[in-house]
């Protein structure tokens, strides 16, 4: 009950109910008298007129939720309940006890309501109003008692708490609650006499009650009526100790005798009107039966005499045959009612025909396992047997039956743990009360004899043992499946008469037989305690069984798993008996069986027989089964029962059976139960004897071993046992050890099994020439330790050092026969100078036997190493020879590629060994490590060391990657292996890096003198061995740096470590391996890296990272030994051609000595990186030019040295000034330092002023040199923004005019001088001082300097043209003719035309192209400029127009290759990287370049008459195979520029010519075409743009070919951008995008933008800060939408990243969006995928649509729309534009609405207003509009535009179009002019094509007459 089932009758009325609601609270204290009932009652009284008084003073509020109370609807009645609690909380008492009658009457019918929820609200209500009136409750308490006490009662226990909790209330003591019972028990008994005649249909008294409800109403309220008048029956008639609730009363109350008079007399009325219960026993709700089942109990025990022989008949047969009930809720009170009833009136049982309705109904119920209530009903059993008279049973029949039907409702499977346990306690105590209770139902004593045998053989054997023991057939993961032959006692041919049943097939649980067994235990235990004589039978039944288990006959795997339960049962007894101090397992059960099988178990050798001996020897002890087995044996009789006192039995008997008896059988042959057997001898080993017993067992085996050897193959059987005896006992120590089972003291002593004989038998096999392989596991068991938790050894120290020495030696020899020479000789050096050890002259195969057996041995025994660790050579020389045998391996495996058929034989069985190896890796860890002591691990790591170090210096059969690979993994396994500390890892890292013969190559350090430097080194080692030795050690040591940090392998310490006092460390301390550094720098370049690549990144991170006062001391050491390098071989000389140009890095390539190679790199990288700045450059620029002077004497090898250094010295210098001009405090600091550097500039200034000119040098002079380190004083750097270049330093006038004169000294020398007789030094000297006198002087010059700059510029620049064009020329030729030459010639002879021998032109060159530059920027407009003239714009534009012919001849010269294969084009591109510089500064000067130039140079390249154009050498440039980015950048601004992109774009026709669009309109600015005229792409952009691959979607991001796309489109964009809106070459040109163009690139677009980024950001709104991605994405859109330009992300798309290119998509989506917006329409429209789409939109909402919008209502609104028919009006904010049209008397209003995602989304276009206008030309007007504006590639203005010229065209009687409906055509905006011969009508030409090819015919659309 307490469902909401039936509700909805309710619900359906709530209506009703809420509705007057309203009038609760309208309802005045005047219309209270409404709340009197009908009829005038009030409760179950009438309400008088008298007293109407009083009733009208209740409270209206309160009289109206009375009222409210009474509805049927549920919701209603919790809201006034809820409502009348709050009143009475508020109100007082006076007034709330007006209004009790009518509660009462209210209250007992919501306690009988069926929503549970009202019944729990009235009893809160009731405890606030009890609260309330206190003792004004008293006049009224007997009509609400009898309710108040039924509602304690509700089968819902939130109901029956508040109930209770009201009581307590209001009657807050105990014996206040029972007063009131007593007073009103008379009101309560007719209450519940009431409530229990109630029927279903009396319920209720309306008829829309659902019948359900009605039912569950009556189940709860006779169910709680019942319970109710149980308890008040015990609370006033029971005794004053029984009564429940009230056990505190300690005295009697007033009236107490008077009210239990009353409670029995209407007790017997009620029990006797109500027919005893006897119909609500019938009844099918299991609460009412339980309820009942109470009851009678009740009655039974306060009102006993109710039950009368009229009706004890009656009661008897239902109350004892209750065992029908099958609802376990009610066996409970069912139990306790049955077994009150039997104690109480024992006679009942012969009352009537019990068998059938009792003994039947109980059989019944136990079959079927009590039902479900195990738990209640199996403790009640034994009470049941105890109380049943002997008379109402059969005497043995029924103590059969019962246990068979107890036992067939045992439920194996599924019975749960706790049931388990109930039954089987109750069937213990059921049979043990049977035996002792047998005199009962027995009538003498040998019938009771003869009862108790029965029962102990039928039950205890035929069913508990029978199931116990072969119920096991097959198991599973489960459990276990049976055909249960104790199901039924027919099994077994026992004599009952039950039917013969099939026997069923039961899953048993695994803890079933645990609980089973158990059972059995305490039932013998029992018995035994009973009388003894009683266990004979289940021993001679077990005796029986255990033989014929063992008899070899039947299947065996039932027979072993029915040894295994006599197994468990024996440990069942030694855990419940013997651990007790019971000796009658022994005595009684185990000691016959086994006395009676050991013959058999002997004699068969089976391994369950076996087992189960050795499980009985270790739970009752060896001596012990040993006497019951001698005892046994003597005896006569098949049972015999001996006093164990009347022999005595004496150790020398046990030792002698030991010996004699179980030694050899348990040593006995090899077979299936040689483990059972040893398990056994192990189990007879005695605490007393075990010295004596372990002697036995190992003279036996080793002296049959003795007497089995033979020459020839020995029998090594019993070391096998031997073997398998050791590695048991040793398991078993190791398990009693973690047990803390130390009973034993041999078993926790493990010295106690070390033995001579033993020992004396390893040592043996380990010396035996020829071992066999089960010989290395004896020795294993014997020295033990094969894991770190099993290192208990069987040998003495000494015994163990003896056996490790021969495996040793065996492993030494198998080592001295290895192929490589590097392991012969370390083995050879393990060895050294013994003069004990010899190698037998044994053959190759068995010598690999031997290793195989000495690495088993030592996998066994792995860490007993620790054992002997203190013999360090030994234990190292072993770990060493296991290392170095591994590492063979690995070699072998590399070696295979170059290994000939006979030494891959050879080398065969050395790849054996892996699977031991790889055993012993798995077993080294660091407890291993350092359980060996310091000692061991320097020793093994000084020879893994010298065998690495052999390796990379002496094997040069592999590649030297492979090797290097190899040995970097050897050296980290030894690190990690060896090292624990800081200490011993750089003691290793100094014994790897120690110098020998080969290495160091250019340093080698010597820390024994005073400064701890090195000594030089260079040249001292032959090149074969640098090339292959020196290089390989460097790529190790650089591998090693990268994993595992600079500051380990350099500085010497780890900074997380580092010590107080290592920070406190002298410098010679700290920086002893920065020869190391230094050396890796001078190597340069090695196999995997380089010093530049690899090895400075990782320097300067560790410098960075690292502790700053080390790493500065370091960097200074690592300085200083270059620098001294550099300085001793200076005279080995330098190309004094570093360039200028600021990319400095490359410039190290051309540096051949390589000490000042690596010092220019070590300072390059640390100014590079920040980590020196400035300051530090100023200590080290006065430090090396304090060296350049030794007294007055020029030091030549410093001056050779000082320009490349000052190079790279100066731009720090430089930086800081700039830096302290910005901080006040370094100011000071700065200017000293830059003014010691003028100064010393100056000095070498006024020096080279004094040098005659230059031109007049001679070789032999030191001029260069000067000249180099006076250029170098005055870099150049980039401007980030223009890419131009700008001199970097400030000078001071001083400086700046003694540059002046040395320019003009040299100017007026070469006027002297022919230029053909000038030296390539002489030009190269002059173009770059001539760089600075333009920079820095260009103010000062006069026309004659201006002469001498131009005239040589261009002789420079020329020159180099000339060589180009030449190389283009040679290039055109091979390629024209190149169709009869083979292809490799081809390719041969054009990288011999592309290569330019003389490097001096280029040279020169590149300093005349930055001296341009430089001009270029001096030229920029401003006041007083000199060069602000006709003259010099001459000059520059002859100039640049060289350059321009430069650069179309490398794209030429490409491009024409490019014809003949992409190797050729290969090639040329190429050689653009052997002068880096050079091109870079073509393209920087191609871009400044004029509109006037580049027409000349495009004129002048196409009358050269190649077989390539200027306009595909650009894009050979662009799109080239070999990127140059700086030539690709100035490509793409040539190609999107006037005049070079009116012809880069389309295919131009013959007659139309730059010339004449030049001669044109130039105010046009584009290349108008006619509309008739087809538009073709050129072929390098259609293959992009039309003829786009769907491979490229697949490519990588980043890979050139999207690159490409992307610049393919950009260009297409740019032109489109440049073209007028209005021209008809823009439309044409749109027209062919829409229809040819690949729409793939857009989705190659959002490939590049993270849209899940996006869609995430947008979800988290806008306060958290954009992603990198989403950031450059939207940035791009928005900067190509407002600008409508792509450069600004071309410009910084080089180098290639996937943030530039998520930066250029973002760019290109944004622009397509403003130009196309109906081709990127159309493409998102036919998206199928809605998730992309989706996010695409989302995207595009966010961050493009805002400013399109922007800009086109922008544009709409400065549209010149001015015309009197047409007017437009924008809305901003709601993005709406309308636009009006007026025309003599008519006109319409035309809204356009933008959507949030335009364009993705198509404009709307919508009809406001029309006057004038049929529908019909609405609509089409309407339809117009729409498709101009959908259609509309281009600004929504334009759109609008041309819909109003359509109007116009059509008022002024232009006919429109009969298949568009327009005049104007939708896209291409021309007028229809295509007319029928027939009708006349004309079309438009583009409907017509579109008609003509979907129809499939050429028929005119209106009179279908051929077109």
């Amino acid at each position: 009950m307490g469902r909401q089932k039936g509700e909805a009758a309710a619900n359906r009325s709530k209506s009703r109910a809420s509705s007057s609601s309203l009038a609760a609270s309208l309802v005045s204290s005047s219309s209270a008298a409404a709340t009197v009932g009908f009829g005038g009652y009030i409760g179950s009284s009438r309400f008088d007129t008298d007293d109407t008084t009083a009733f009208l003073d209740v409270d209206g509020e309160v009289a109206q939720q009375l009222k409210r109370i009474g509805r049927k609807d549920p919701t209603t009645k919790l809201k006034a309940l809820q409502t009348l609690s709050a009143l009475f909380k508020e109100k007082s008492g006076k007034e709330i006890v007006l209004i009790i009658p009518q509660w009462g009457y209210e209250y007992k019918k919501l306690l009988l309501d069926y929503n549970r929820e009202v019944r729990r609200a009235t009893n809160e209500t009731m405890t606030n109003l009890v609260t309330a009136v206190g003792r004004d409750l008293a006049p009224y308490l007997k009509s609400l008692m009898g309710p108040w006490w039924f509602s304690q009662f509700d089968s819902v226990p939130e109901v029956s708490l508040a109930a209770k909790r009201s009581m307590e209330a209001a009657f807050p003591a105990q014996e206040k609650r029972l007063d009131a019972l007593i007073l009103c028990t008379s009101e309560i008994f007719m209450y519940l006499e009431e409530n229990l005649k109630h029927t279903p249909q009396s319920m209720s008294s309306d008829k829309v009650t659902a019948l359900d409800e009605l039912e569950e109403m009556h189940q709860q309220v006779i169910s709680s009526s019942l319970l109710a008048l149980v308890t008040l029956l015990d609370v006033l008639v029971c005794m004053q100790s029984e009564r429940p609730g009230f056990e505190n009363i300690t005295s009697e109350p007033k009236n107490a005798s008077k009210a239990r008079e009353t409670a029995i007399s209407f007790g017997e009325k009620l029990f006797s009107t109500q027919k005893y219960f006897l119909d609500f026993l019938k009844s099918k709700t299991p609460a009412i039966r339980s309820a009942t089942y109470s009851a009678l109990k009740s009655f039974i025990k306060n009102i006993p005499d109710a039950f009368n022989e009229g009706n004890m008949k009656t009661l008897a047969a239902a109350i004892l045959g209750a065992f029908q009930e099958k609802d376990p809720t009610c066996h409970s009170s069912m139990w306790d009612a049955v077994l009150l009833f039997s104690k109480r009136f024992p006679d009942s049982w012969t009352s009537f025909n019990v068998q059938k309705t009792a003994i039947n109904r109980l059989w019944h119920f136990l079959r079927n396992g009590c039902f479900g209530s195990q738990q209640v009903s199996y403790p009640a059993l034994v009470i049941l047997l105890d109380i049943l008279p002997p008379k109402a049973i059969s005497g043995e029949k029924f103590f059969i039956d019962f246990f068979q039907n107890l036992w067939d409702g045992r439920n194996p499977s599924n019975a749960t743990n706790p049931d388990r346990l109930a039954f089987f306690c109750a069937l213990k105590e059921c049979f043990l009360w049977g035996l002792c209770n047998a005199s009962r139902i027995c009538d003498d004593s040998d019938s009771t004899h003869h009862f108790q045998v029965s029962l102990v053989d039928n039950i205890l054997v035929k069913l508990l043992w029978q199931e116990y023991l072969f119920s096991v057939s097959f198991k599973n993961q489960y459990g276990v499946t049976s055909e249960a032959p104790g199901n039924s006692l027919e099994h077994g041919n026992l004599p009952f008469h039950h039917k013969a049943v099939e026997p069923l097939k039961i899953k048993y649980s695994r803890s079933y037989f645990q609980e089973l067994g158990k059972c059995i235990v305490e039932i013998l235990s029992g018995v035994y305690l009973l009388e003894h004589d009683l266990l004979s039978t289940f021993s001679v039944v077990f005796k029986e069984n255990c033989l014929r288990m063992f008899q070899p006959m039947g299947n065996t795997e039932s027979t072993a798993e029915n040894a295994e339960q006599v197994i468990k049962f024996l440990s069942l007894l030694e855990k419940h008996s013997v651990r007790k101090g019971e000796s009658w397992p022994l005595a009684y059960i185990v000691g016959p069986m086994l006395a009676k099988s050991f013959p058999l178990i002997r004699s068969l050798d089976t391994p369950d027989g076996v087992r189960l001996l050795s499980v009985a020897v270790s739970l009752f002890g060896p001596q012990k089964i040993v006497q019951e087995l001698h005892i046994y044996n003597e005896a006569n009789s098949s049972y015999y029962v001996p006093d164990h006192n009347d022999k005595e039995f004496r150790p020398e008997l046990f030792m002698q059976v030991f010996e004699g008896t179980f030694v050899p059988w348990c040593l006995l042959e090899y077979n299936s139960s040689t483990s059972a057997r040893l398990d056994l001898l192990l189990a007879l080993l005695d605490d007393e004897y075990f010295s004596e017993q372990w002697q036995m067992i190992l003279s036996y085996a080793i002296n049959q071993e003795k007497s089995q050897s033979e020459p020839g193959p020995q029998d090594v059987h019993y070391l096998d046992l031997l073997t398998m005896l050791l590695e048991k006992a040793r398991t078993e120590i190791a398990r009693r050890k973690m047990n803390n089972d130390f009973i034993h003291q041999f078993w926790s002593t493990p010295d106690k099994w070390q033995h001579e004989l033993l020992e004396s038998a390893a040592v043996a096999v380990a010396c035996s020439p020829s071992p066999h392989v089960t010989s290395a596991q004896f020795l294993c068991a014997v020295l033990g330790g094969s894991s770190k938790d099993n290192c208990i050894s069987f040998a003495s120290k000494n015994a163990m050092v003896l056996i490790f020495t021969k495996v040793f030696k065996k492993l030494v020899a198998f080592g001295l026969e290895s192929f490589f020479s590097v392991v012969r000789d370390s083995c050879a050096l393990l060895v050294g100078g013994s003069t004990n050890f010899n190698v037998e002259n044994e053959s190759s195969i068995n010598k690999i036997e031997t290793a195989q057996f000495a690495l088993k041995v030592l996998g066994g025994s792995f860490f007993s190493l620790k054992t002997v660790s203190n013999e360090i050579d030994l234990v190292s020389g072993i770990l060493t020879l296991v290392f170095i045998i591994g590492w063979e391996n690995s070699l072998y495996t590399l070696e295979e590629d170059v290994l000939n058929d006979e030494s891959k034989e050879k080398i065969k069985g050395g790849l054996r060994f892996d699977d031991s190896l790889n055993g012993f890796c798995s077993k080294m860890n660091d407890e291993f490590w350092k359980s060996l002591g310091n000692d061991n691990r320097k020793r093994l790591g000084s020879n893994l060391v010298h065998f690495i170090r052999s390796v990379i210096f002496k094997e040069d059969k592999l590649g030297a990657n492979k090797i290097t690979a190899l040995c970097f993994s050897w050296v980290l396994e030894v690190l990690e292996c060896l090292c624990h500390d800081h200490d011993e890892e750089q003691n290793l890292l100094d014994q790897l890096l120690s110098k020998n013969d080969t290495w160091p190559v250019w340093i080698i350090p010597d820390f024994s003198t005073p400064k701890g430097l090195v000594n030089l080194n260079a040249g001292a080692v032959a090149a074969d061995n640098y090339a292959t030795g020196n290089l390989k050690f460097v790529s190790l040591v650089d591998k090693l740096i990268l994993k595992i940090g600079i500051n380990r392998v350099i500085a010497g310490y780890v900074e997380n470590t580092l010590s107080p006092h290592l920070k406190e460390t002298t410098k010679e301390e700290i920086t002893s391996r920065a020869w190391l550094a230094a050396e890796i720098l001078c190597t340069w370049k090695w196999p995997g890296g380089s010093a530049v690549a690899s090895f400075l990144p990782l320097l300067s991170a560790g410098c960075r990272s690292g502790n700053h006062p080390i790493q500065e001391s370091l960097l200074d050491s690592i300085f200083n030994i270059l620098l001294d390098g550099a300085l001793v071989h200076g005279e080995s000389g330098t190309q004094s051609s570093f360039n200028l140009w600021p990319a400095f890095g490359d410039e190290l390539e051309k540096v051949k000595e390589p000490f000042l190679r690596a010092l220019l790199s070590l300072l390059v990288n640390m100014f590079k990186e920040n980590i020196w700045e400035g300051d530090k450059a100023i200590r080290l620029f006065d430090l090396i030019t304090h060296k350049l002077f030794i007294g007055e004497a020029v030091n030549q090898n410093c001056l050779k040295i000082l320009p490349a250094i000052v190079s790279v010295l100066v731009r720090p210098l430089c930086l800081r000034s700039i830096k302290s001009e910005e901080s006040s405090s370094d100011s000071q600091v700065a200017s000293l330092g830059e003014k010691r550097m003028q100064d010393t500039v100056k000095e070498w200034l006024r020096r080279i002023l004094s040098f005659p000119p230059l031109v007049t040098w001679q070789a032999g002079q030191d001029m260069e040199e000067w000249f180099q380190l006076v250029i170098v004083c005055y870099p150049l750097s980039v401007m980030d923004d223009t890419k131009s270049l700008k001199l970097v330093r400030e000078i001071s006038p001083e400086e700046r005019t003694l540059i002046l004169d040395v320019f003009r000294k040299q100017r007026l020398g070469v006027s002297a001088l022919v230029a053909s007789n000038q030296l390539p030094l002489f030009r190269i000297l002059l173009s770059k001082f001539m760089v600075l006198s333009v920079g820095y002087c260009w103010t000062e010059f006069t026309e004659e300097d201006w002469e001498f700059f131009f005239s040589n510029l261009r002789s420079w620049i020329q020159s180099v043209v000339v060589i180009m064009e030449e190389v283009t020329e040679n290039v055109n030729d091979l390629i024209t003719n190149s169709s009869t030459s083979e292809k490799f010639d081809v390719l041969k002879n054009l990288e011999k035309i592309v290569l330019i021998p003389d490097p001096y032109p280029i040279t020169v060159a590149i300093n005349a192209l930055a001296s341009f530059s430089l001009f270029l920027e001096l030229r920029q407009p401003a006041e007083d400029n000199p060069l602000i003239t006709e003259r010099w714009d001459s000059i520059r534009d002859r100039i640049l127009e060289g350059i321009l012919r430069l650069f179309f001849c490398t794209g030429i010269a490409e491009s024409i290759a490019s014809s003949y294969s992409v190797e050729a084009a290969s090639i040329v591109a190429a050689t653009r990287f052997n002068n880096p510089y050079f091109w870079e500064l073509v393209a920087s000067n191609v871009v400044k370049s004029s509109q006037h130039a580049r027409e000349r140079a495009v004129k002048s390249v196409e009358f050269w008459g190649l077989s390539k154009g200027p306009i595909s050498s650009l894009y050979a440039i662009l799109f080239s195979s070999t990127p140059f980015p700086p030539l690709q950048f100035a490509t793409y601004v040539i190609l999107s520029t006037v005049p070079i992109s009116q012809l880069a774009i389309l295919e131009e026709d013959a007659t139309c010519s730059l010339d004449g669009e030049t001669s044109g309109d130039r105010n046009s600015g584009v290349l108008e075409l006619s509309s008739e005229r087809n538009i073709k792409l050129k072929e390098e952009l259609s293959l992009m743009i039309e003829k786009l691959p769907d491979e490229v979607f697949e490519v990588d991001l980043i890979a050139q070919e999207r690159v490409n796309l992307f610049l393919a489109w950009s260009l297409l964009l740019s032109h489109l951008w440049s073209l007028s809106s209005s021209s008809s070459a823009r439309e044409q040109l749109v027209q062919y995008v829409q229809d040819s163009a690949n729409s793939l690139i857009l989705d190659c677009l959002f490939q590049h933008i993270p849209l899940e980024l996006c869609l995430a950001h947008n979800l988290k709104k806008k306060d958290l800060e954009l992603p990198a991605d989403i950031s450059e994405a939207a940035s791009s859109v928005k900067t190509a939408i407002t600008t409508g330009s792509l450069l600004f992300s071309i410009e910084t798309l080089w180098p290639i990243e996937p943030k530039k290119m998520t930066s250029l998509a973002g760019a290109l989506f944004g622009l397509m969006l403003r130009i196309l917006p109906a081709y990127v329409r159309g493409w998102f429209t036919d998206l199928r995928d809605r998730t992309t789409s989706s996010l695409i939109e989302s995207f595009t909402r966010t961050w493009c649509s805002p400013p399109l919008i922007v800009n086109e209502l922008s544009q709409i609104k400065k549209a010149n729309f001015v015309d009197e028919n047409f007017s437009v009006s924008v809305s901003k904010s709601a993005n709406e534009v309308v636009a009006t049209y007026m025309k003599d008397e008519t006109g319409m209003d035309l809204v356009i609405r933008l959507p949030p995602s335009y364009p993705l989304r198509p404009v709307d276009v919508e009809c406001m207003r029309s006057l004038g206008i049929s529908e019909v030309k609405q609509r089409k007007w309407l339809m117009s509009m729409m498709l101009f504006v959908r259609n509309q590639n281009g600004a929504l203005a334009e759109a609008i535009q041309t819909w109003k010229s359509n109007f116009d065209k059509e008022f002024e009687g232009v006919e429109e179009c009969p298949i568009c409906y327009s005049v104007i055509h939708t896209t291409n905006h021309s007028l229809p002019r295509l007319a029928c011969r027939t009708c006349k009508h004309k079309f438009h030409s583009a409907c017509l094509y579109k008609w003509f090819s979907t129809s499939h015919k050429s028929s005119c659309p209106l009179c279908q007459s051929p077109f």
